[in-house]
């Protein structure tokens, strides 16, 4: 939960890095909830509480995912490939679960200060 939390805090900070565990706890809590807003939405008969949910996550949603392609070494513009509806998503997905690089231009590695502390 509390990397969710930390997403939450850090709303629209798409600067630095996310490590792996970091982002796909993330998105194991944006399910959950969103699951949970579906069938509140649906014992209310109503579709407005996800819509509200979806929209204000996209933007810290956005931002872990750019955080994290620059763990990875790349820009968050190459999130632009969601909008490819098939091959986007599978790029998408290899390009999420690779591990960390060195150092790069986003900032240092963010293991290597865990495995300091």
């Amino acid at each position: 939960m509390e990397y969710f939390m930390d997403a939450i805090k850090r709303y629209a900070d798409f600067s630095g890095r996310a490590r792996r565990k970091q982002y796909w706890m993330y998105i194991l809590f944006y399910i959950i909830f969103s699951i949970v807003v579906s069938i509140v939405d649906s014992i209310l008969g109503t579709a407005f509480l996800g819509a509200i949910y979806g929209l204000a996550l996209l933007v810290p949603s956005l931002a872990i995912g750019a955080r994290r392609l620059h763990d990875t070494g790349r820009s968050g513009w190459w999130q632009l490939l969601y909008l490819i509806p098939l091959i986007g998503l599978i790029v998408m997905i290899v390009f999420l679960v690779q591990d960390s690089h060195p150092d790069n231009e986003y900032g240092p590695n963010p293991k290597a200060g865990e495995a300091a502390a």
